[in-house]
């Protein structure tokens, strides 16, 4: 029995940079760059720059159903200034149109003198400080999709029929 729900393979396209205007929402810049390049599919595969504010969202405890709900979750806000160290995550066109970008990160701030570093989902209001260069390995969006998990009742990656599929 195998562990693994799903694979596949993509065929890689291009890599895409792009930097961030100081002030802006981080989810809502990455979600207009994809959208003006009409990138459908594609991973991060780096991140940098300065914060002004971090919304981290981070599961507290399992629920006993699903899907999630707030009551199960942290959003854990930091107003100092923050270094994004870290972004991962995937884009993916929907089933039922339009493209999901799921992100996570991770940003260090100074507390006490010495160095907390955070991380969580990204959900919108993360504001970008001095600036912010996302870089997404865009990828062919024939072999992926978002859609709702049966299970989880929350979006998701699956691959599509043509790529290999463990079951």
């Amino acid at each position: 029995m195998s562990s693994i729900e799903g694979s596949g393979f993509s065929q890689i396209q291009r890599l895409f940079q792009f930097r961030i205007k100081s002030d802006a929402d981080l989810l809502q810049a990455i979600s207009e760059a994809v959208s003006a390049e009409g990138i459908r599919a594609g991973v991060f595969v780096s991140a940098l720059g300065a914060l002004k504010k971090a919304i981290f969202r981070n599961l507290k405890v399992f629920p006993e159903k699903y899907p999630v709900t707030d009551e199960e979750r942290l959003y854990l806000e930091v107003t100092s200034p923050m270094e994004l160290v870290s972004l991962t995550g995937w884009i993916a066109p929907k089933s039922g149109g339009g493209v999901e970008v799921h992100a996570h990160f991770a940003a260090s701030t100074v507390q006490d003198e010495t160095l907390a570093t955070m991380g969580g989902h990204l959900t919108e209001g993360t504001i970008c400080g001095i600036k912010c260069v996302i870089a997404v390995l865009v990828i062919d969006g024939d072999s992926i999709h978002a859609d709702q998990d049966e299970k989880t009742k929350s979006f998701d990656l699956f691959f599509s029929p043509q790529s290999r599929v463990l079951s």
